[in-house]
């Protein structure tokens, strides 16, 4: 019975943890699938966004549930010298350091954006790539720091959830990418259709080459 008590905060450390690397993956593929054309953007539920942000909130709230294990844990006795700052851990200080810090950019991912109404767009944006780094260092945390490096069905469940997020960051990349191209021919079109109306342009097979290029397509051949 002393025995269990004893290691209950260790599992306590461990299972929160894990469930914290699940929240951030699943809150930055949500955030990925909200940014993409997977969700309409416009007029879509509030609650979707809302769900992003509340994933990323709960992130927080596992993360210091795993520190507050590791603290009342007697087998390793953290202190919250050795869990704040990094390298300064007996044991195995790089692994905690990779951890220390993805703590640091989960409190930076997350305090703005709560605070993302009073700050620069540019400044939330570029702290919220962060959290592509964020999920780096807590995998790298997860399988250096912890018993879980031989464990299979960690490993599998970090190897799913990088594939869909790999797959999520390439469509987002993809239906980017042919956004712009769609705005550039829409772009093409307007100022060809605009040249037309005024008499800028007017012959018909100008206006036709106009129009066929915006769509990037090759003008038609005349036939002979």
């Amino acid at each position: 019975m002393m025995a269990a008590a004893t290691s209950l905060p260790w599992y306590v450390a461990r299972s929160a943890g894990w469930v914290a690397w699940l929240l951030c993956a699943a809150s930055v593929g949500w955030g990925l699938t909200l940014s993409s054309r997977l969700v309409r953007r416009r007029g879509a539920p509030a609650w979707l966004l809302a769900s992003h942000r509340f994933l990323g909130l709960l992130t927080v709230v596992f993360i210091s549930v795993h520190l507050v294990g590791l603290w009342l844990d007697s087998y390793v006795s953290f202190d919250l010298g050795r869990m704040l700052i990094p390298m300064r851990s007996t044991y195995r200080p790089l692994a905690v350091a990779w951890g220390i810090v993805a703590l640091y950019l989960a409190l930076a991912v997350e305090l703005t954006s709560l605070l993302m109404r009073h700050i620069p767009r540019r400044w939330w944006h570029r702290i919220h790539l962060c959290s592509f780094l964020l999920l780096a260092l807590a995998t790298l945390h997860a399988f250096t720091a912890g018993t879980d490096r031989s464990n299979a069905l960690g490993r599998w469940v970090a190897l799913l959830g990088s594939a869909t997020l790999i797959f999520l960051v390439t469509f987002r990349l993809v239906a980017e990418r042919r956004a712009q191209r769609d705005d550039l021919a829409a772009a093409r079109r307007a100022r060809a259709t605009a040249q037309a109306d005024t008499g800028a342009v007017t012959d018909p097979a100008e206006v036709t080459g106009m129009l066929v290029g915006a769509e990037g397509l090759e003008p038609p051949t005349p036939s002979l």
